[in-house]
């Protein structure tokens, strides 16, 4: 997740605070949502196919590849093909890291012919909008998960494990600091949870534009990566064709259940 300070507050007030204790307490609910993966798999895999382009994946703060394989597993077998970022640990924006997830997001559309669809995980969702800032030629689409990419940086209950693996303080100043609330210039998805026990969901809204949506799912911030209602979401956005791309419209069933659209906080 993105711990840097924003200069959003127009849109995201600067008196929001990190998640209530309660749905902090809610994030046990994880492991339930890994259960509801490997459950609902038969439906997933009938999700609409691929077209065989290349997915970049970035895991969560702390975490690893490994907390991204069940993502990459079912892109694959959708049909694309997925990729892990390859840096080992996310402890945040360690010197280089970001301009070679950059270098491997042109390496990879050159040996595809093809742009790269780029997915980040709370943290990793930083990687990848600024990767697509750096290689907007190389970049497809953003989908990001529970990153919190506006508003103030301690409105989380996860910014002293940034300090403590990252090394640095949460309120020095930053290359990023001024930017990372400006989406990429490519068309770029939220997905977020109002019930995010880490993460203020506010902090997690785009601004509207033409190319920017959010998208709203029930789901704990931890195993945002794992719940199948965000992972039918992810996968909705990567049939887009970029040229024609139409922000995200779930009629029928899921529709209480996935929502979209111009979140705002009250």
């Amino acid at each position: 997740m993105s711990f840097f300070p924003g200069s959003d507050a127009h849109s995201v007030p600067t008196e929001v605070k990190a998640p209530s204790p309660f749905l902090l307490m809610l994030e046990a609910r994880a492991p339930w949502e890994y259960a509801a993966l490997w459950l609902s798999s038969p439906w997933l895999r009938e999700l609409p196919r691929g077209d065989g382009h290349p997915v970049l994946v970035f895991p969560g703060l702390g975490a690893n590849d490994l907390s991204t394989y069940p993502l990459r597993n079912l892109l694959a077998v959708l049909g694309y093909t997925p990729y892990p970022w390859n840096f080992g640990f996310n402890f945040g924006p360690r010197p280089g890291v970001l301009r070679g997830c950059a270098e491997l997001t042109r390496e990879l559309r050159d040996k595809h012919g093809q742009p790269v669809s780029l997915i980040g995980w709370s943290l990793g969702g930083v990687y990848a909008r600024e990767v697509a800032k750096l290689a907007p030629e190389a970049t497809r689409c953003v989908v990001t998960l529970g990153t919190p990419f506006a508003g103030p940086p301690k409105a989380n209950h996860a910014w002293r494990v940034y300090e403590f693996l990252s090394g640095q303080k949460i309120d020095a100043p930053h290359e990023l600091r001024d930017q990372i609330h400006i989406a990429p210039p490519v068309p770029t998805t939220s997905v977020y949870s109002r019930s995010d026990g880490v993460v203020a969901w506010p902090c997690s809204l785009n601004e509207d534009g033409p190319l920017t949506e959010n998208i709203e799912v029930f789901a704990s911030h931890v195993g945002l990566g794992l719940n199948p209602l965000a992972l039918t979401a992810v996968a909705d956005r990567l049939t887009q064709d970029p040229a024609r791309w139409r922000k995200f419209d779930r009629p029928g069933a899921l529709a209480w259940l996935v929502k979209h659209g111009p979140a705002r906080p009250a």
